[in-house]
């Protein structure tokens, strides 16, 4: 991409986060993500296969984006779930996430899934196990290779894909038999009981066992390998979170890899995994690296993780913005 283009198209994105940010409750389908799903913000070359059932129910459909060019045969699946404090979030609003994966070589998957108050824990966990056991059956009629499949997500979403390769009995309780090679969560909340927060209260305090509901007391040795990262100035998930699980990772032999991007905040790795914002850092550089160390791509195929040259005019209305978003969203901790 031309550096003229670049810079157009990134004041084209400032200027729609502000209309985002200031829209009214009626635009429902312009969030804080929308700027960075417009075409000339996306990686190019990508196929959508849109609104997909995966189970019964409204909230129970995915979108699968997969490389136009496929003559490289079956390529890796990843299941992208994305985070909103269990209570918010939609597919559509990750299309530049689900793009940038198959982009590098993936067939992408980002379920849909039940949020509060219709849904508790561990009902979103349900949701998410029955998205995968829909992949396993049905994954290669799209391109995708069951036995090379990865999980990833961001905020809650990273909770629940690690949760996924922690707790057995949802993966049992849908016959899932495909492995899961690795786990990449960006921001993700691991170590939150006691629960302090309202909104955590009302999404996990009627679990029976609140402390089987914590990421970090589930790890066994036959947890797969993880690679944990977060911002070093996230106000909404404490970094301690990754530190936490990383530990007892490491405690059991499990490969983790910790990855801190400094000053950044919540919203910010998951952005910099689209294509307009990913000089910002290296996050789908590490993502795509990490789960070719477990053997995503067999042939070692260099992937082409495309990113733009940072562009010379500030962006220092961008990071306030973003910076204003996290302070105003509630933490989990």
């Amino acid at each position: 991409m031309k550096f003229d283009r670049l810079s157009a198209t990134l004041r084209l994105v400032f200027a729609f986060v502000l209309f985002a940010s200031l829209a009214a409750p009626a635009a429902a389908q312009v969030t804080i993500f929308s700027p960075f799903n417009i075409k000339e913000a996306m990686d190019p070359g990508i196929r959508k296969h849109a609104n997909i059932a995966y189970a019964d129910g409204e909230r129970k459909k995915l979108d699968i984006y997969r490389p136009e060019d496929t003559s490289g045969g079956p390529a890796p699946v990843v299941m992208f779930i994305y985070g909103g404090a269990w209570r918010a979030g939609d597919k559509f609003e990750y299309e530049f996430v689900g793009r940038a994966l198959a982009a590098n070589g993936f067939v992408a998957v980002v379920p849909d899934y039940r949020l509060w108050p219709e849904a508790k824990y561990p009902d979103f966990l349900d949701d998410n196990a029955q998205a995968m056991k829909w992949i396993e059956d049905n994954i290669a009629g799209y391109g995708g290779d069951k036995n090379r499949f990865f999980l990833a997500g961001h905020s809650a979403g990273a909770y629940n894909a690690v949760m996924l390769s922690l707790d057995h009995s949802f993966r049992q309780e849908y016959g899932i038999t495909m492995p899961i090679r690795a786990v990449a969560g960006i921001s993700g909340p691991y170590n939150f009981y006691p629960f302090e927060y309202g909104e955590v209260r009302e999404t996990f305090g009627d679990a029976p066992n609140p402390e089987g509901t914590q990421p970090v007391n589930l790890v066994t040795s036959e947890t797969p390998p993880m690679l944990l990262v977060s911002g070093t100035s996230d106000p909404i998930v404490r970094r301690q979170n990754t530190q936490a699980l990383a530990e007892r990772l490491r405690a059991q032999g499990i490969w983790v890899t910790e990855k801190y991007y400094e000053g950044m905040g919540h919203l910010e790795p998951v952005i910099a995994l689209g294509m307009m914002m990913r000089w910002r850092m290296p996050v789908l550089k590490d993502v795509v690296d990490f789960f070719q160390t477990f053997g995503a791509f067999p042939s070692g195929t260099p992937r082409p993780v495309f990113t733009p040259e940072a562009p010379t005019n500030p962006t220092d209305p961008m990071q306030a913005l973003l910076a204003d978003l996290d302070a105003s969203l509630d933490p989990i901790q």
